[in-house]
């Protein structure tokens, strides 16, 4: 049974449902969050560049499929702000120019799809370590960038003007701001800052209401009195609505593959399914550490990427994990999946029933929900924290976030470049990892640093501690600190001992290495013995190294290694005169 649920994983939890307690608290929760979730879809879906029922098929299928697929119980999958963007970002360079919304669709389905692929692949290999390149500054810089985006591309729509043309996004708002000052439609604005009070006030004063719902319901109740969205020739306040919705289930339609147009769309594909994970498997984490529930990591990527590669089959877009959506499926009492299978049920119901009721929905108030919902991606406190820490770190936070700024609306090249800074940094600082020369206070068996500690070291054998692995980047580093420890000691030196117990990798270089120093050392009368090799011991036996150089070169402990150096040394005098000479006896 074990098996199949590590397969199935609803199985762990299907047979819950039976308690009737938990049965109800699930069946709450999934309305609760089918509330938050339509209008949201829709204002995502336009966020995307789609018409809105394309964010309603995302949220159908792919919503259960993660839900039943997923390792997560509370975790609610569906449209994103920050995939909806990337996904506006990359379309409309790869699509042909006049494209009509069907092809639109289309290349987003494609683009789902491969994110799919990927994710799922990387589940299926358990390869979801890959998702640690992407380090923590890095996304906070791109997370900060592409929620200043988001916010700032949904101002035409507040204000009711045309959207500022340019080649970069700074440049469309710019213009949009100038529309602004001479071209505001105010009741447009006006319904745009009630969406705005409604859920503020709703957000502040009774949190557990869905505010979202509540403001989408009022003010397309009002939009319908006012005859907003008719023409004021035709005695309407003018205005943008979201019309007609396409009533009915998405279609079966299997994704357009063009082989040209997938070689385009690769790189961001990558881009939006790490993203997305990081996201989704960043909430899974907060809410399995209050749930007790154990997570994991790669079946939670193959139930993402199989929710992408169903949303691709009905018309749907991309998806990912909600923070907002997850944090009312939980507040709300969600205890299993079926919670997620209740609101895709209920999407399912609208799609078929309710369309007609959002006919006159203000494309004010999506824009207004989808800056609210962005509005607390917006965090420099972390980029100010990593500033405390490692300057380093915060510096490649800022380069993501300004880079991710200037290059928008393509924003893969702002993160590709933040994780190839990350990358660079973490080889910078691996290239020269801690070397330390040990000594020991009189009478104290522990070895701790000579220099730090102000102490004497031992001129003819010296205990010298690397911190690190030892790789190809800074093998040479190594090499050279030994070498200059024995110049340094001139003639005196004859052993050194090298403790080993901070290397827990070395690569074949870093052997290579070690195998030139024994060699070069011993031809100049110093030899190097090695002492607590626990962590690669495998690997110098499986390289042959330990048979080559003499098992007498390796010791448990370095107190030992110590010992048999001074009974090959022979020097009582010497030893005497050592500043470790309480550790020989």
């Amino acid at each position: 049974m074990d098996k199949i649920a590590k397969f199935l994983p609803f199985l762990a939890w299907i047979h819950e449902i039976k308690d009737k307690d938990i049965l109800k608290a699930d069946l709450v929760a999934g309305l609760t969050v089918a509330l938050v979730l339509v209008p949201q879809s829709m204002a995502y879906a336009q966020l995307a560049g789609l018409a809105p029922q394309y964010g309603l098929y995302a949220s159908f299928l792919p919503v259960m499929i993660a839900a039943l697929m997923g390792s997560s119980r509370q975790l609610g999958t569906g449209p994103v702000a920050v995939v909806s963007l990337l996904t506006a970002a990359a379309i409309p360079t790869i699509i042909p120019d006049g494209a009509d919304m069907v092809t639109y669709a289309a290349y987003a389905s494609l683009l789902a799809f491969l994110v799919g692929i990927f994710q799922f692949a990387l589940g299926a290999l358990k390869l979801g370590f890959v998702i640690n390149f992407l380090s923590h500054p890095v996304v906070v810089g791109f997370t900060n960038a592409a929620a200043i985006i988001i916010g700032t591309s949904q101002l035409n729509k507040v204000f009711g003007v045309s959207k500022g043309e340019g080649e970069h996004t700074y440049e469309q708002v710019w213009g949009t701001i100038t529309n602004v000052a001479t071209d505001t439609h105010m009741v447009t604005l006006l319904i745009a800052i009630l969406a705005f009070v409604i859920m503020i006030g709703v957000k502040t004063y009774a949190p557990k209401l869905p505010g979202v719902l509540i403001a989408v319901t009022l003010t397309t109740i009002i939009s319908y009195v006012m005859g907003f969205g008719i023409s004021a020739d035709e005695g309407g306040f003018g205005g943008a609505i979201v019309g007609a919705i396409p009533e009915g289930l998405p279609p079966l339609v299997i994704p357009m593959f063009d082989f040209s147009v997938i070689n385009q769309m690769i790189v961001v594909a990558i881009t939006i399914g790490l993203i997305g994970f990081m996201e989704a498997i960043s909430i899974a984490k907060s809410m399995a550490a209050q749930t007790k529930q154990r997570l994991d990591a790669d079946q939670e990527l193959i139930g993402q990427g199989l929710a992408n590669v169903v949303s691709s089959f009905f018309q749907g877009y991309a998806v990912s994990g909600s923070f907002s959506r997850s944090a009312v499926n939980i507040s709300a009492g969600a205890v299993t999946g079926f919670s997620s299978v209740v609101t895709a049920v209920i999407v399912g119901i609208t799609l078929v029933f309710l369309t007609p009721l959002l006919y006159h929905l203000p494309q004010a108030t999506l824009a207004a929900v989808i800056i609210m919902a962005v509005i607390n991606l917006i965090k420099f406190a972390p980029i100010v924290h990593a500033w405390k820490v490692e300057k380093h770190d915060a510096i490649v936070g800022v380069t993501s976030f300004v880079l991710t700024l200037l290059f928008a609306p393509h924003l893969e090249n702002g993160i590709v470049i933040g994780v190839i800074l990350s990358l660079a940094l973490f080889l910078y600082r691996t290239m020269e990892p801690r070397f330390t020369e040990l000594s020991a206070h009189d009478g104290s068996s522990m070895l701790v640093n000579a220099l730090d500690n102000k102490l004497e070291s031992c001129e003819v054998v010296s205990i010298v501690k690397y911190s690190g692995s030892l790789y190809f980047a800074n093998a040479g580093y190594f090499e050279d600190k030994i070498l200059k420890l024995i110049a340094d000691k001139q003639e005196c030196l004859k052993y050194v001992i090298v403790d080993m117990a901070g290397i827990n990798q070395i690569d074949a270089s870093g052997e290579e290495v070690l195998s030139g120093l024994v060699e070069r050392c011993s031809a100049g009368g110093v030899e190097i013995l090695f002492a607590r090799t626990e962590g690669i011991e495998k690997v110098l036996d499986r390289s042959g190294f330990i048979k080559k150089y003499g098992k007498d070169r390796f010791y448990d402990r370095r107190t030992d290694a110590l010992r048999f150096a001074w009974k090959e040394l022979g020097d009582e005098e010497a030893a005497m005169k050592s500043p470790l000479k309480h550790l020989i006896s």
